[in-house]
């Protein structure tokens, strides 16, 4: 089983919030994003490896208009 430290659930979660309260569909965010539509269904399956990084957490602030810093929780996990 593919470990996740805190720190990546809590980002993916948040981004995975934030997706729904939009309305965006897995495939329309990887659109945004130029990956490939299955990449952002790996992100949020536990079991696979692939995680967002900088450049995504940037852009993925400029798709849902807010900072990079609203993907972070306020104090370390």
């Amino acid at each position: 089983m593919i470990e996740i430290t805190p720190i990546e659930k809590f980002v993916i979660d948040k981004v995975k919030e934030m997706r729904l309260e939009r309305n965006i569909s897995q495939a329309n965010l990887a659109r945004h994003l130029d990956v490939s539509e299955g990449f952002i269904g790996n992100i949020e399956n536990p079991n696979y490896r692939d995680k967002y990084n900088i450049k995504h957490l940037n852009e993925l602030a400029k798709i849902f208009k807010c900072s990079p810093r609203d993907f972070l929780p306020e104090k370390p996990l």
